[in-house]
């Protein structure tokens, strides 16, 4: 008896935050879901009554022809490609660029060391907006960076503002402070005595690390993917501000979809697809909670 009284006091202690998860967020997934099925009354007539190019499921269960007619519109593949190649060279700039900067850090060990550790991680506490436009400032056509290339007799340099390459510029920098801290914090949990070893035994820095430091520190480097990836899949501010008008990455897509064209429908698809990427992307994270919490020793 007593313990059944146990847990019920521990549903009750736990129920809130699992209601207000409920409430404001599984509530508007299952409406956007239905939504996007056809189905245009109860929690969705307000915004059925003012939208356009609409598709109803007519009392049916579901209907796909939102998703069809947007899945096979050239413009939005062109913004999925484009988001997916964002994404990945993003994803593959901030591992590398975390890696050097946190090896660097756990093995040198000295003040240029952490004085360059200190210096990646500034970005965290830079407002995105702020950093979109200093990036429009120093890259664009008319900013620092080609107004010196010209200067120097080189014209022809190009200019990274409005344009997919400005998105992944600035995506690294956004998402570079969270990757050094994740990884640079694996780093320095493994011992020294493990680095120590395989150095001992005839293998070169860039070997030993490769052997010894990366498999041990590879959960917290797929968190840190993960994590990144997912928030690079539904950036807004920084694609809408550097990148171009078309294509663009899903995010400014929805948005335009929504407010320029005034078809929530198909903008809510949009999001659906955007949920699917950030799921796949999620799945290694998962994965190394997982392994990372069957890892752990047990309590005594």
């Amino acid at each position: 008896m007593k313990t059944a009284i146990q847990r019920g006091w521990y549903f009750l202690a736990a129920s809130p935050p699992v209601v207000l998860v409920a409430v404001f967020i599984g509530f508007p997934i299952a409406v956007t879901v239905t939504y996007t099925l056809g189905h245009l009354g109860g929690a969705n007539s307000a915004i059925s009554s003012i939208a356009l190019h609409q598709v109803s499921s007519h009392g049916h269960l579901a209907t796909f022809g939102a998703y069809s007619a947007v899945l096979t519109s050239h413009s939005f593949l062109e913004d999925l490609v484009a988001t997916v190649w964002v994404t990945a060279a993003s994803v593959g700039l901030v591992l590398l660029l975390a890696w050097l900067v946190a090896l660097y850090g756990r093995l040198a060990d000295t003040r240029v060391a952490r004085l360059l550790t200190s210096f990646a991680v500034v970005p965290l506490f830079i407002p995105v907006v702020i950093g979109s436009y200093a990036i429009l400032q120093f890259w664009s056509y008319g900013g620092l960076v080609k107004t010196l290339a010209h200067a120097v007799g080189l014209p022809g340099f190009p200019a990274l503002g409005y344009t997919l390459g400005g998105v992944v510029l600035a995506e690294v920098w956004v998402s570079l402070p969270f990757a050094v801290l994740m990884i640079g914090s694996g780093l320095r949990s493994i011992p020294d005595s493990a680095f120590d070893a395989a150095r001992d035994a005839g293998a070169s820095v860039a070997r030993a690390a490769w052997t010894v430091l990366l498999p041990m520190n590879l959960v917290p480097t797929i968190i840190a993917t993960s994590f990144t990836g997912i928030s690079i899949l539904g950036s807004f501010t920084v694609p809408y501000l550097v990148g171009p008008t078309s294509p663009n990455l899903l995010g400014p897509d929805a948005a335009q979809t929504f407010q320029s064209f005034n078809e929530p429908q198909q903008a809510e698809v949009i999001a659906m697809v955007i949920f699917a990427l950030a799921i796949v992307v999620a799945v290694p994270y998962l994965w190394a909670t997982y392994r990372s919490n069957n890892d752990a020793p047990s309590a005594a």
